[in-house]
């Protein structure tokens, strides 16, 4: 049993948009590439609810 096993382990840092990626292995790289492309599927997906909610609501108030 080694002596650091109770450490906790650091968090891998986000990525920061503009940080120098020169220290990075390429595996690194398709990690952040992976995730960066699901949060832009999360933010897309959150601009066509909104989009379908202002279209509804403005709808509405059209007919009044």
């Amino acid at each position: 049993m080694a002596i650091f096993d109770d450490e906790p382990r650091k968090k891998p840092r986000p990525h920061e948009i503009g940080q120098d990626l020169s220290l990075l292995s390429v595996d690194e790289l398709s990690e952040r590439i992976a995730l960066l492309r699901d949060e832009i599927a999360r933010l897309e997906a959150e601009r066509a609810a909104k989009g379908t909610t202002k279209s509804a609501a403005e709808a509405l108030f059209r007919r009044g």
